[in-house]
């Protein structure tokens, strides 16, 4: 291992929170993680709009501790909405900047502000400026993407930096080659999503982000097809929207979405709390259940992860129900700054190259598609 130091800052904006981080080499020196209620974000119209307000929190973690960024070596953005594309770190310049900005993969998250947020730091700081395995990471097999319609596929949306730093951690932990192995991983948080993992790559998941799968603090969830209608007849498109990303979910139920004050309540005995408490572990396991016929039951583990795995009661409901289908493993919290960190060294040290965003997604269709374009 090289014996320079290199000096990477991490900038991560979630659902309902936004988290940085400063390393030198594999060592954190600094992390902040601070929590945005949903009731406050909503007063943004867009997400976009929120990023003056995101670099305000960046700014003041900086000078809170007297950090100078001035010579940095690498600056490392959450990846979010640009065109779909495979795994893997990416070089951050104006077009990936613009397309994630458009959200041109098709997702309303967050995470379209990490690599806005990191090219502003990079302009004012200079330093490598990167990106590693963005929310729309794309690594489906082909019978993943077929809906009813002809011409009109599934969409990727996952939290695949933090599912594929959990797959290779556990990979280290017992020795073998995430390349080799079956996993069904599930980041359970503000927002969550759940992949199939066979030889290093997601071949099938949920679109958390536009709205398959569980409910979340923030987000309402699979919802059937007449009832988004009817929804779209009682509200603006923008207010559908937003229940899909912003205030469903706990934040519908209750006017909010820190899961702390939600289970506070359940602790209680609150009636509605501990209903919708446990719909919520419910519908994660009824999840989790499904991608493992993806793997025809034939997988490694079941590796839980994110913020809401500090509940001990929701890991215990999945265990029970999901317990049968393989071996779990909990691993709370998130470890995107670790693995943006991790890719960042890789290319520093020249272990790796970066790509480059090609602009376009990688899958735009099957041969027997007349114009060639997904849906």
């Amino acid at each position: 291992m090289s014996g320079k130091k290199y000096r990477i800052f991490s900038v991560n904006p979630g659902s309902t929170s936004t988290k940085v981080a400063l390393f030198e080499n594999e060592t954190r020196l600094l992390e902040e993680d601070v929590f945005h209620d949903s009731s406050f974000l909503k007063t943004f119209k867009t997400i976009n709009d929120q990023l003056d307000y995101r670099m305000t929190v960046v700014q003041k973690f900086l000078q809170d501790n007297r950090i100078d960024l001035h010579g940095i070596d690498a600056i490392v953005g959450r990846g979010g909405p640009c065109f779909p594309i495979p795994g893997g770190t990416y070089t951050v310049d104006e077009r990936l900047v613009e397309d994630t900005r458009n959200a041109r993969g098709g997702l309303y998250h967050s995470s379209m502000l990490g690599v806005q947020m990191a090219m502003r730091l990079h302009r004012q700081y200079g330093g490598l400026c990167l990106m590693v395995d963005p929310t729309v990471t794309d690594e489906y097999q082909d019978l993943a993407r077929v809906t009813g319609l002809k011409g009109v596929y599934r969409h990727v949306a996952l939290h695949a930096l933090n599912m594929k730093a959990v797959a290779r951690k556990y990979a280290a932990e017992c020795g073998r080659p995430y390349e080799q192995l079956r996993l069904i991983t599930a980041h359970i948080d503000g927002g969550i999503s759940m992949a199939a993992h066979e030889n290093g790559r997601m071949i099938d998941g949920i679109d958390g982000g536009g709205g398959e799968g569980p409910f979340t603090p923030t987000r309402m969830g699979g919802l059937a097809v007449t009832d988004c209608n009817r929804l779209l007849r009682q509200y603006s498109y923008e207010e559908v929207r937003q229940f899909t990303s912003v205030t469903g979910g706990l934040s519908s139920y209750f006017g909010t979405s820190n899961a702390d004050a939600v289970h506070e309540k359940v602790l209680a005995g609150d009636p509605e709390a501990v209903r919708v408490w446990s719909a919520l572990s419910y519908q994660c396991a009824k999840t989790i259940a499904s991608l493992s016929a993806v793997l025809a039951g034939r997988i490694d583990a079941i590796l839980l992860t994110g913020g809401l795995m500090r509940f001990d009661d929701l890991i215990a409901d999945i265990r029970q129900r999901c317990g049968w289908i393989a071996p779990i493993r909990v691993y709370p919290g998130e470890y995107e700054h670790e693995a943006m960190t991790a890719a960042a060294l890789r290319v520093l040290r020249g272990q790796e190259e970066a790509k480059t965003y090609p602009g376009k997604p990688v899958f735009t269709g099957f041969p027997e598609d007349q114009n060639g374009n997904a849906g």
